[in-house]
């Protein structure tokens, strides 16, 4: 017999964020979402769903916020892990995520193929509009980009850099205040 906490306990699910660094030369792709009081940045991806390959995950996630079929793009190498134990508003505990960060190159002419808004869907069946922008990654580390990657990103000393150190700093509540 398994006894069940009567209150769900934060942290205690897990899920996998796949999320993508698209570059078009200097330049990567981060979609910007303004709420109130707040405006952050987050690299395209999202939610991996039960029992969905991981690349999978990313080549859906990139056609479905881009238009972006990554057989057009070159790379898909992992480059960062982050763990996220983040206490953040709402009725459900929150889950641990690990957010898996993979890099693309793209030219100029995919990327004038590419979406400027992306749609993400609200619980009550409404939409929050994401503008795409394409932003010189060196500027990364002035964003509020979540997961917090903008001072690793910044910190490359070219869109092609080798990645020596796969496992960036968890992003805490020590660290972290949800926005």
């Amino acid at each position: 017999m398994t006894n069940t906490p009567a209150t769900p306990v934060p942290f205690s699910r897990i899920k996998i964020r796949t999320g993508a660094l698209l570059f078009c030369g200097d330049e990567v792709a981060l979609i910007r979402r303004d709420r109130a009081g707040s405006t952050h940045y987050t690299p395209p991806g999202g939610n991996v769903e039960d029992g969905e390959d991981l690349v999978a995950a990313l080549r859906r996630e990139l056609a479905e916020e881009l238009g972006l079929d990554t057989t057009a793009a070159e790379g898909g190498d992992l480059v960062w892990v982050v763990d996220q134990r983040v206490t953040r508003p709402g009725p459900t505990p929150p889950p641990r995520k690990l957010h898996l960060i993979y890099r693309f190159h793209i030219t100029p002419d995919v990327r004038a193929t590419l979406a400027e808004q992306e749609l993400d869907e609200l619980p009550d069946g409404s939409h929050e509009v994401g503008v795409i922008e394409w932003i010189d990654y060196r500027k990364t580390a002035e964003l509020p980009v979540f997961p917090p990657i903008g001072p690793a990103l910044a910190a490359l000393p070219g869109p092609r850099a080798a990645i020596t150190t796969a496992a960036l700093d968890a992003v805490t509540d020590a660290n972290y205040t949800w926005v």
